[in-house]
């Protein structure tokens, strides 16, 4: 009788939180390989920006151990509330951008989440399921990286999801892990959106000249090789660093090279889904 009892709650916990996420119309997960290719970074710009184009725009961290979407956002000193039906109730750190992160779970910053896999599901599904994120054109999931606990867990709550975005860099070593980004989504029947190569040159703050000093290419190696949607390549530029430290969003925000690329891609992404979605 337990056990049945257990399986019913399981069920009555998958449709409520398939109930909520279905007022979402477009899912997308940011995902890596590995980890200092800079992932959030794009995950925040791409959410920045589409928020700034008019669509109603969340983003969900659920990089559990290194939660960092809040910081970039500048609402990392602000915490997440409840109402009185024990919702959860996101933040909202801009125009048509809503929030939700541990980070801003009253956690303190230095202190470590020595979680489990199990306790990590259990919190994704709080996120999904119990967050009032309300009617959204875009929820953008900022993953960990590689193919653990976390991107795991969210392919097998959202089956429906729009697809993943793979951020990958120049370096060899990045794009052999972005390869098993790519396997990985496969494998769980998840469509790839396509691949952004992330670095890719280094922008002079001086003269404004970019220069490959991580090389070039790789992303889009990735992309021919598995026959992917190559989405474009983002240069490095110092202020895309000093834009995150801050809290203020940078690449989208920016006439240079780094936001042309960044508004490029973020209509690509648009145009995909659209056209998947229709």
């Amino acid at each position: 009788m337990e056990q049945v009892n257990r399986i019913a709650e399981q069920a009555e916990e998958t449709r409520l939180l398939r109930d909520n996420m279905s007022r979402v119309k477009n899912i997308i997960m940011v995902m890596s390989g590995k980890g200092g290719v800079g992932k959030s970074t794009v995950a925040v710009n791409l959410a920045l920006g589409l928020a700034k184009m008019g669509k109603s725009t969340g983003i969900l961290d659920i990089d559990i151990h290194g939660p960092n979407v809040p910081k970039m956002l500048g609402v990392d000193d602000q915490q997440l509330f409840s109402s009185d039906e024990k919702r959860i109730i996101p933040l909202e750190s801009s125009p048509n951008l809503k929030v939700v992160s541990l980070a801003l779970a009253g956690y303190e910053p230095e202190r470590p989440i020595i979680w489990r896999g199990p306790i990590k599901m259990n919190v994704i599904k709080q996120f999904l399921k119990d967050v009032e994120w309300g009617e959204l054109d875009y929820l953008v999931i900022d993953t960990p990286p590689g193919t653990g606990d976390e991107p795991l867990s969210i392919c097998q709550l959202l089956p429906d999801m729009a697809g993943t975005i793979i951020v990958t860099t120049p370096q060899e070593v990045a794009n052999l892990d972005a390869m098993k980004s790519v396997s990985f989504a496969r494998e769980l029947k998840v469509p790839i959106i396509g691949i952004i190569e992330n670095m890719s040159g280094f922008v002079c703050p001086n003269c404004g000249s970019v220069s490959d000093i991580f090389g070039k290419g790789g992303g889009k190696a990735i992309a021919e090789r598995f026959k992917e949607n190559f989405l474009g390549e983002l240069p490095l530029d110092p202020r895309i660093m000093q834009g995150g430290d801050s809290g203020r969003g940078f690449i989208s925000d920016s006439e240079g090279p780094a936001g042309q690329a960044m508004t490029a891609i973020i209509e690509k992404i648009i145009a995909g889904v659209d056209t998947k979605s229709a």
